[in-house]
């Protein structure tokens, strides 16, 4: 059966949670709950972008979050701004750093996911790990602390497939708590949120080349 659409979407409205801004980028953290684009039906219509747009015309999207994701995302605010930020995404030059609350005892203290990742087509849009037809996808990974029946991990993904995240820790055993799309009753019933934030960006500046860091305090 294909996957159900989006239903009962009611982001709460809050104010936009300015990281950082200036005449070429703005930095946000996302809450979870809100799609950072724009859906196709009306009711899709709130968003990351459009608050962000609210508050500073014409800002442009350079990457994404999964709607039950928060944490930190950037959009430009011109032209040449957009450019430069796309290309060092195609060249997997920004840093991401991701905080998860999984299921479960998590084996060692570091390590990584090396899996191949691919859309599920009969259940879009979730992925699926393929070894034959799948693209190349890796994550590394850290704990950071232990806890009764779940670890908290840092998540540095060196590909930016769909999902990546949720898949690569289901893939292994420990499926993020919270995921309604990946997990089971048990994983849902854990959290009351998608326990994944994006918890740190380091990329050059648009405008200078300066090296910078921005980061979202963890909010579970």
């Amino acid at each position: 059966m294909p996957f159900a659409p989006l239903k009962n979407y009611h982001p709460k409205d809050a104010p936009v949670a300015v990281l950082y801004h200036d005449d070429h980028i703005v930095v946000v953290d996302k809450p979870s709950g809100l799609l950072s684009v724009a859906g196709k039906s009306e009711e899709l219509a709130d968003c990351m972008h459009a608050r962000v747009r609210r508050e500073f015309a014409g800002a442009m999207v350079i990457h994404r979050l999964d709607m039950d994701t928060s944490g930190v995302m950037i959009f430009a605010r011109r032209k040449s701004a957009q450019r430069h930020l796309n290309l060092q995404f195609e060249q997997r030059r920004p840093q991401k750093t991701y905080v998860a609350r999984v299921m479960g005892a998590v084996g060692g203290e570091a390590g990584q996911i090396d899996l191949p990742l691919m859309g599920d087509w009969p259940n879009r849009p979730l992925q699926k790990v393929d070894h034959d037809a799948g693209k190349p996808a890796q994550t590394d990974w850290r704990v950071l602390s232990r806890e009764q029946g779940a670890t908290r991990v840092e998540l540095h993904p060196k590909t930016g497939r769909t999902h990546q995240l949720r898949v690569h820790m289901l893939a292994i055993g420990h499926p993020i708590l919270g995921d309604r799309f990946y997990g089971d009753q048990r994983v849902i019933d854990a959290a009351d949120r998608l326990q994944l934030h994006a918890h740190r960006l380091f990329l050059d500046h648009p405008d200078t080349g300066a090296a910078l860091e921005f980061c979202a305090s963890v909010p579970f």
